[in-house]
C-alpha cells in the first residue's frame, strides 16, 4: 500500500511538472517580439528618460529672470546726544529692479530647445530601427534553424531507415561488409548536422533573450513566423521615396538644420542690450516718502558676441552638409539592399521550380533502384549527399533573403515587407 502511495505521489509530482512546462511555454510572433523589445529593452528606455530631460529644458530655456531687491537703512547714529533716539535720521531705502529681455530672447531659447527635443525623439526612433534591425536579423536566425534542424533530423531519420534495410541486406549476403562499412560511416555527417543545427538554434536563442532583456529558459522560448520568400513588386524608387520621407535619421539631420537657424537667430538676439528697470522707495527726514525710478542701459561699445554668431552661422552650413550626406546615404543603403534582395530572388526562383523536386525525385529514384540492386552504392551515396546540400542550401538562401529584406527595412526606415 505504502509503495502504490509513493508511485501515486511520484506520477502527480510528474504530471504537474510537466502541465508547469507546458504552462511555461513561450511562443513568440514577431509583432510580440517587437512589442516586447519597445516596451522591455533598457536602452530604449533610457532614450526615452532622456526625451523626458529634454522636455525639462524646455521649461528651463523659457524661464523669466528674477526682480531683484535691495532693501537697506543709512545713517544709523548710535552716539547721538539723545542715547534713547538712534533712529531719528535714518534713512530706510526700498528697490526692485527687474532685466528686460529683448529681441524675444526667451522665445528663442525655448524654440532651440524644442528643436533639441525633436531631434532627441528623431535618434531615438534611429535608435530603436536599428535595435529592430538587429531583433529580427535574431528572430529569422531562430526561424533558420529550426528549419534546419527539421531538415537534418528528417535526413538523419530517412538514412537510419535505409541503413536498417542495408543491415538486413547485408545479412542475407545481399550486400558487402565494405558497403555496410561505408553506409554506416556516412551516417556520421547526418548527425552531425543535426548537432550543429541545435547547437546553432541555441545560440539564435541567446541572441534573441539577450535582445529583448528575458531571463526565461531556452527550453521554454519559441518562435512562431514565416520562414519563406516572396515576390517584391514595389519598384525602387518607390522603396527611395518612402526613406526619404521616413528615415528618422535623416529627420534628425533636417531637425538639427532649423535648430542651427534657431541659434544664430538667438545669437543675434543675445548681443542686443537688455535695459534694467529700477522702482525705488525712501524716506528722509523731514520729508516723509520719495520714490524713484530708473533705466540702466549696458553700453554696447563691443560686440561680445561676435564668435557665437560666426560659430552659428557655419554650423548651419555644417548642418545642410549632413543633410546631404544622410541623404546621399539614404539612396546608397536602399539601392544595395534591393539589390542583395533581388539577387537572393533570382537564386531561389529555381529552387522551388526545379531543384527542390528534382532533388527528392533524384533521391527516392536511387534509394528505390539501390534497395533493388539496380543502382550502385557511389550513386546512393551520391543521391543522398545532393538532396543534403540542395535541402541545406534552400533553407540558407531563404534566411538570406529574409535578411535581406529586413535590410531593406532598414534601409527604408519602416516594414515594407513583412
Amino acid at each position: 500500500m505504502g509503495c502504490l502511495s509513493r508511485r501515486l505521489a511520484h506520477g502527480i509530482w510528474v504530471a504537474a511538472w510537466m502541465a508547469s512546462g507546458a504552462f511555461g511555454q513561450k511562443t513568440l510572433t514577431w509583432e510580440q517580439a517587437k512589442r516586447e523589445l519597445q516596451s522591455d529593452n533598457p536602452t530604449l528606455r533610457a532614450g526615452q528618460i532622456g526625451i523626458g530631460e529634454s522636455r525639462a529644458e524646455e521649461i528651463t530655456a523659457f524661464l523669466r529672470p528674477n526682480p531683484d531687491l535691495t532693501m537697506s537703512v543709512d545713517q544709523l547714529n548710535p552716539f547721538t546726544s539723545n542715547p534713547y533716539q538712534p533712529f531719528t535720521n535714518t534713512l530706510p531705502f526700498l528697490s526692485v529692479t527687474y532685466l528686460h529681455e529683448r529681441e524675444h530672447k526667451r522665445e528663442l531659447r525655448r524654440e532651440s530647445a524644442q528643436s533639441g527635443t525633436a531631434i532627441a525623439i528623431s535618434q531615438l526612433a534611429d535608435q530603436e530601427r536599428n535595435l529592430l534591425f538587429d531583433l529580427r536579423t535574431a528572430f529569422v536566425q531562430v526561424l533558420q534553424q529550426k528549419a534546419v534542424v527539421n531538415v537534418t533530423r528528417e535526413n538523419l531519420e530517412y538514412y537510419d531507415g535505409v541503413l536498417n534495410i542495408s543491415r538486413n541486406r547485408f545479412k542475407a549476403g545481399d550486400i558487402a561488409q565494405v558497403d555496410l562499412d561505408r553506409l554506416e560511416l556516412l551516417r556520421v555527417q547526418f548527425e552531425s548536422d543535426l548537432q550543429i543545427a541545435l547547437v546553432n538554434l541555441r545560440t539564435a536563442k541567446i541572441q534573441l533573450l539577450a535582445l529583448l532583456n528575458d531571463r526565461a529558459p531556452l527550453e521554454q522560448l519559441d518562435v512562431a513566423g514565416r520562414f519563406d520568400f516572396a515576390e517584391v513588386p514595389t519598384p525602387l524608387e518607390e522603396y527611395r521615396q518612402t526613406a526619404l520621407d521616413t528615415r528618422p535619421d535623416l529627420r534628425a539631420a533636417m531637425q538639427a538644420v532649423d535648430k542651427a537657424k534657431t541659434d544664430y537667430r538667438l545669437a543675434v538676439a543675445n548681443g542686443s542690450t537688455d535695459p534694467t528697470f529700477g522702482l525705488d522707495i525712501a524716506r528722509d527726514p523731514p520729508i516723509e516718502v520719495f520714490f524713484g525710478v530708473s533705466v540702466t542701459i549696458p553700453l554696447r561699445i563691443f560686440d561680445r558676441n561676435q564668435g557665437e554668431k560666426t560659430r552659428t552661422q557655419l554650423d548651419i552650413v555644417r548642418q545642410q552638409r549632413l543633410v546631404e550626406a544622410a541623404r546621399k546615404q539614404v539612396f546608397s543603403d536602399v539601392d544595395s539592399a534591393y539589390a542583395t534582395l533581388q539577387s537572393n530572388l533570382t537564386l531561389l526562383r529555381p529552387y522551388r521550380a526545379r531543384y527542390l523536386q528534382q532533388a527528392v525525385r533524384v533521391r527516392q529514384t536511387i534509394s528505390f533502384s539501390y534497395r533493388h540492386g539496380g543502382a550502385s552504392l557511389l550513386d546512393f551515396l551520391q543521391a543522398q549527399q545532393d538532396y543534403r546540400s540542395i535541402q541545406l542550401g534552400y533553407l540558407n538562401l531563404v534566411g538570406a533573403y529574409l535578411n535581406a529584406a529586413n535590410q531593406l527595412n532598414l534601409a527604408v526606415g519602416r516594414e515594407v515587407i513583412q
